[in-house]
């Protein structure tokens, strides 16, 4: 579909990708309903959230999501008016490479211009109209060559739980000025984190990317000759009564790896001037929300105090911060910075801080903040004393 802008000509295929498990959400999250099917932020399941933001840039029937079979039909009646055929189950899973370059073997077949948007199903969006203009000005940069435009956030801690991308000069492309990529550097320790927040040319790795289908194929038989050969005979089959066996056959042949990985970082290797990788702020109030300890930041609004706390910097260092009580009635006593999420209960609060509290019918987690993003251990503990029940 031409997006309506001043590139009027430039057809766009967003491409969801909804196919994790979200472990790091339990007991919230479980195998059939993660994190991407839940509501946990507003009355809009996350990835209703996503295609809320999408469809002023394309038709519903551009869009594709690349899911799990434990997921599809939950997906399909959250998203009803998505034609069955778009929505594509993974036989196994297999990272963001192959669920993209699948969707890039798909368009190159009769729309190979046609730019390709990789949006993940589960992250937030505060400034929808800045994250439409931000995508109409990378989709021009992305159609006006072989380009390829990743989204940069800027980073406002130290943050370990992010990617990041080194920046270099900005130059035109497209009518727009994106800087150059220089290089990706995947979660780094705390002591880089901070050199790169004093750098200030490095951004977060949002996991937004913009290319033509031709130029993330080519990308993929350049750099992953193998799983190219795979995902272009699956591509092949599709609309045909043989898809979904030689989907099921082939699919979990693919290399089990990350587009950044596949693609990104040996192109930027190339060097600046020759990868072709451009990066866009995207200043647009995005948020990653991957634990409960960024739920609760998100929610109070007080990620910033929490990171100036843990420095012991200033008089916003000694800021109380708020409690975030969800489904729950709360009495809270010398209590601050906790999350609560517990349906129908009273919970008593009491001289405790940085708690997270989660009760769902069948399980109870307690953790803290700081420790939340180990969750997902508790997910692979399960599994390892058979309690399938419980993931």
């Amino acid at each position: 579909m031409p997006i309506p802008s001043n590139q009027s000509t430039t057809a766009f295929a967003p491409v969801i990708l909804a196919g994790g498990s979200g472990t790091r959400f339990w007991p919230r999250s479980r195998r059939s309903r993660a994190k991407q099917v839940l509501a946990l932020d507003g009355e809009r399941t996350m990835i209703q959230q996503t295609m809320d933001r999408l469809l002023p840039l394309a038709a519903i029937d551009d869009v594709w999501v690349i899911t799990n079979s434990l997921l599809d039909a939950t997906i399909a009646s959250q998203l009803p008016g998505m034609k069955a055929q778009r929505i594509l189950s993974e036989p196994a899973a297999r990272n963001t490479a192959p669920a993209a370059g699948l969707a890039a073997f798909l368009l190159e077949r009769d729309a190979a211009e046609t730019v390709i948007g990789i949006f993940p199903a589960d992250h937030v969006v505060k400034d929808t109209d800045g994250f439409e203009q931000v995508l109409r000005r990378g989709i021009g940069v992305a159609a006006a060559g072989e380009n390829i435009v990743v989204l940069g956030v800027t980073p406002t801690r130290p943050e370990t739980g992010y990617g990041y991308i080194e920046t270099g000069a900005a130059v035109d492309v497209g009518g727009e000025r994106p800087r150059r990529v220089v290089r990706f550097t995947e979660k780094p320790s705390r002591e880089r984190a901070e050199a790169f927040l004093a750098a200030g040319n490095y951004r977060w790795n949002s996991g937004i990317f913009l290319w033509s289908a031709r130029t993330l194929a080519n990308a993929l038989r350049e750099h992953c000759p193998a799983m190219a050969v795979l995902l272009q005979r699956i591509a092949e089959a599709h609309g045909t009564a043989a898809f979904e066996q030689v989907f099921a056959d082939l699919y979990p042949q693919c290399e089990n790896i990350s587009i950044d990985y596949a693609v990104l970082e040996p192109r930027s290797a190339k060097g600046e001037a020759a990868s072709g990788i451009y990066c866009l702020e995207a200043d647009f109030g995005w948020n990653d929300i991957g634990s409960w300890a960024a739920l609760q930041e998100h929610k109070a609004g007080n990620g910033e105090d929490r990171e100036q706390e843990r420095q012991g910097t200033g008089e916003q260092g000694t800021r109380e911060l708020a409690n975030v009580v969800e489904g729950a009635d709360c009495v809270a006593i010398d209590a601050t910075g906790n999350y609560v999420f517990a349906p129908g209960k009273m919970v008593a609060l009491v001289g405790v801080e940085g708690l997270v509290v989660v009760e769902t019918e069948d399980a109870i987690l307690v953790t803290t903040l700081e420790q939340s993003q180990d969750v997902g251990k508790i997910v692979s503990e399960l599994k390892r004393r058979g309690r399938e029940d419980l993931v």
